[in-house]
């Protein structure tokens, strides 16, 4: 058997540097490797499997021969780029949301819809957004028992969603007021150590940010319910690393707390962590630099008719993004 060639097209960011420690721990199957990003990383050795790989400047050209290209350089880089990839005959598996709702675009989760990566004309297939893997992760072995109508869901996003300057500004607001200096939000629009902000992303017309409605827009075409009603607040909160959402899931048939625990036996992917009498349920430490998504605080809702009330928490960076590529790259 031929071996694959893989790129990695923003291989010194974040999701990057995750996808690299994806493909080795996860043994994939590689013949040749090669590390793609802007010029002024040109250079740069990471280390992989014993030995370093020089990183080299991304261009049209950078795609002869590969086989398959992880993309997570943002959503303007994959839309100049990414056709060149795929022209090339690389299969593009891309983390922006600049493919996501494209109707001949895969929009892929393999615990959930597997087979939808077997079609992709443009060779592209899309990563969907972290928050939606996270919560979907846990809606859909519920889905798949009770049928799922509607979800109402809170995020609360780790600062490591916005970058490196996210964690940075974090780090520095906590020094400067645990030692009474003065400082300016540069990423944020508030403060955010010691506090939490109800915006992820830019407003839209109808007061919902870009991130809340993607959970509505994404969560309809990975499930394959376009009549899937969604209402979402996403909070960043003063957490590095790791985001949880809070969820109210109404279903077409009656469902109990033990029934949904059922649901996820033996479903890869997603653990329940559940026995609040004494104190275990999921927190965002739990998960970081983890594969799987965690369950708990898992209850029937007081308010509507065949509703449950839970709490999912997964790594944004592993799961809600760079695993999950690298497992689109395993189906592949």
């Amino acid at each position: 058997m031929n071996l694959p060639h893989v790129a990695i097209v923003g291989a010194t960011g974040a999701v990057g540097v995750e996808m690299l420690l994806c493909l080795e721990q996860r043994n994939f199957p590689l013949g040749k490797l090669k590390l793609l990003a802007s010029v002024r990383s040109a250079g740069k050795r990471l280390k992989f499997r014993g030995g370093d790989v020089v990183v080299e400047e991304l261009t049209h050209d950078s795609f002869a021969g590969v086989d398959i290209a992880l993309f997570s350089a943002g959503g303007g880089i994959s839309k100049e780029f990414a056709p060149s990839a795929a022209a090339a005959g690389a299969v593009v598996i891309d983390n922006s949301s600049a493919f996501r709702m494209e109707a001949d675009v895969p929009l892929v989760v393999p615990e959930i819809n597997p087979s939808a990566a077997n079609n992709h004309p443009r060779n592209i297939i899309a990563n969907p957004n972290c928050t939606t893997i996270i919560a979907l992760m846990a809606l859909a072995p519920l889905h798949a028992a009770f049928g799922l109508r509607s979800i109402i869901a809170s995020s609360y996003q780790a600062v490591s969603g916005s970058g490196a300057q996210g964690i940075i500004e974090l780090e520095e607001q906590v020094k400067a007021i645990t030692t009474g200096q003065p400082f300016t939000p540069r990423v944020y629009p508030r403060q955010i150590a010691f506090n939490v902000i109800p915006q992820v992303d830019a407003f839209t017309d109808n007061g919902y940010t870009k991130e809340e409605l993607k959970m509505l827009h994404e969560g309809r075409k990975i499930l394959g319910l376009p009549e899937l009603r969604v209402s979402c607040t996403c909070v960043r909160v003063p957490v590095y690393r790791s985001h949880s959402v809070s969820i109210t899931a109404q279903f077409e048939r009656p469902v109990n707390s033990d029934a949904a625990r059922a649901a996820f036996v033996g479903k890869p992917g997603i653990q329940v962590v559940d026995d609040p009498a004494n104190r275990i349920f999921p927190v965002p430490l739990d998960t970081t630099g983890k594969d799987d998504c965690l369950v708990g605080r898992i209850r029937k809702n007081l308010v509507l008719d065949n509703a449950l009330d839970l709490w999912v928490v997964g790594d944004q960076v592993r799961k809600g993004a760079a695993l999950n590529a690298v497992q689109i790259a395993e189906l592949l």
